[in-house]
């Protein structure tokens, strides 16, 4: 009863505060003239006025939380209470106190306070806030974080704290790409597409010892980023082209060896339900390490060569056996190649070019342009392809190379480490797949799972 009843007189204090300050700023508004400047200016007062107390009754409620977690806390062997010591948190609100207990353990000298993780506190910050934080820092430079914040919810946070929330969140983030559990599928998808790229993002200098480059000096400026993409596609439009299924694009990123990244993308097909799809389509550009993913590590699949690097290889092609582009014949028989091309004519163009070759002195050039189809020609049957109803270009991941990875790795002036980008990209990765709230309820459940272990 007593508690309860502190519980009403704190309500009302807060409550009687926030009319008070709110009237204040009613009569202030009635009395100036009413303009532009004037309506803003009050909306940003109203909205302090009001987050005021609504950071006090969070502060309140969390640490009767601290309470209750506290006094349900066993600690384990070795561990020694050192007292109770004051944090000030922050959260969507503002920003309050908490005074919670803290153990140590001499033998592994290491220390902890039990109610920050029964509250999912990320350092001084509440998990509703460090979850924006964390969302808005992958999504934009630091600086450009901080002004948004503050701008859009009246809530301040220096750009050195956002940098590191996100790489205190990052790791975890990282490791839950791998590590997601098989959920059942009742609804395959008749076709999966499952697809890969990569991308070079500019690196320090110490990330690029002894990695060879196209620099003059054989110097490497940037490493290789892999992203794959996984999305499905259920039916097509009236003239029989695929439709790629709403919101079905989940993404997966490495900054590594393909070698690595091979079996992530596996395992991100596995868990789309891969197993269950009535046919998979692998579809990449002609990179010999991508088709060797595709073979090893989705075996049973259509592997299909998009349709635009052929095209751009083709050019070459017509390029080296007319001498130049600017040949005045040049573009009418790339638009006939093209044509050939979705009439599963690959080998044919590759017996013409040949035959028009022989004896030149560009016969030898022709033939090493001519290796990318010679190579890939099973792979470029665009005319059955586009008859089954299947995408022939690999749009979707190319596109996610460009928002996924450049738009927040490749601006101007960057130089990233390398845990600091695979943290931003993973985080990126979440949530361009639609699973924020199931990266989070992850984050959030393993530690309240700890806590009741240690419980």
């Amino acid at each position: 009863p007593r508690i309860a009843a502190h519980g009403r007189r704190q309500r009302q204090a807060l409550g009687l505060a926030q009319s008070e300050e709110v009237q204040d700023l009613i009569e202030r508004f009635t009395v100036a003239s009413p303009t532009g400047e004037t309506v803003q200016q009050l909306e940003g007062l109203v909205r302090t006025a009001i987050f005021k107390p609504a950071a006090a009754l969070v502060g309140f409620l969390l640490q009767a939380a601290v309470e209750r977690i506290e006094a349900a806390y066993q600690p384990k062997p070795g561990e020694q209470f050192k007292g109770v010591v004051s944090l000030e948190v922050q959260g969507l609100f503002g920003t309050f106190a908490l005074r919670r207990q803290y153990y140590y353990h001499p033998g592994r000298k290491r220390g902890h306070y039990p109610a920050d993780t029964g509250l999912g506190l990320e350092g001084g910050y509440t998990p509703a806030l460090a979850r924006l934080i964390s969302l808005i820092g992958a999504d934009e430079i630091y600086d450009k974080a901080q002004f948004h914040l503050h701008e859009a919810g009246g809530i301040d946070v220096d750009s050195r704290q956002i940098h590191r929330v996100v790489q205190r969140i990052g790791p975890d983030a990282d490791s839950w790409q791998q590590e997601r559990q098989f959920p059942a599928h009742a609804n395959p998808a008749p076709i999966m597409y499952v697809s890969a790229d990569g991308s070079g993002i500019p690196m320090r200098k110490r990330d690029l010892i002894g990695r060879k480059g196209k620099q003059p000096d054989g110097s490497a400026k940037t490493r290789q980023v892999y992203l794959g993409c996984v999305f499905t596609q259920h039916d097509r439009d009236e003239k029989g082209r695929p439709i790629r299924d709403y919101g079905s694009t989940s993404y997966v990123s490495h900054l590594g060896s393909i070698s690595d990244f091979a079996p992530l993308l596996r395992h991100e097909a596995l868990r789309r339900g891969m197993g269950n799809a009535t046919q998979v389509v692998f579809l990449v550009d002609g990179a010999e390490g991508l088709e060797c993913l595709g073979r090893d590590y989705f075996q049973g699949c259509v592997q299909i060569v998009d349709f635009y690097h052929a095209m751009e290889h083709g050019s070459r092609v017509l390029a080296a056996l007319l001498g130049s582009k600017e040949h005045p014949t040049f573009k009418a028989r790339l638009g006939q190649w093209a044509k050939d091309l979705l009439k599963n004519r690959v080998d044919k163009l590759v017996a013409q070019v040949r035959l028009e070759g022989k004896g030149k002195r560009r016969a030898k050039t022709l033939e090493k342009e001519l290796a990318y189809f010679v190579n890939n020609s099973a792979r470029m049957q665009y005319g059955s392809f586009r008859k089954a109803g299947f995408f022939i270009g690999s749009g979707v991941v190319e596109a996610g190379c460009k928002t996924v990875i450049g738009s927040r790795c490749k601006q101007s002036g960057m130089h990233w480490g390398v845990p600091g980008a695979q943290h931003i990209l993973a985080l990126r990765c979440i949530h361009a797949s639609g699973r924020l709230h199931d990266f989070w309820l992850h984050r959030l459940t393993t530690r309240a799972n700890h806590l009741a272990r240690a419980a």
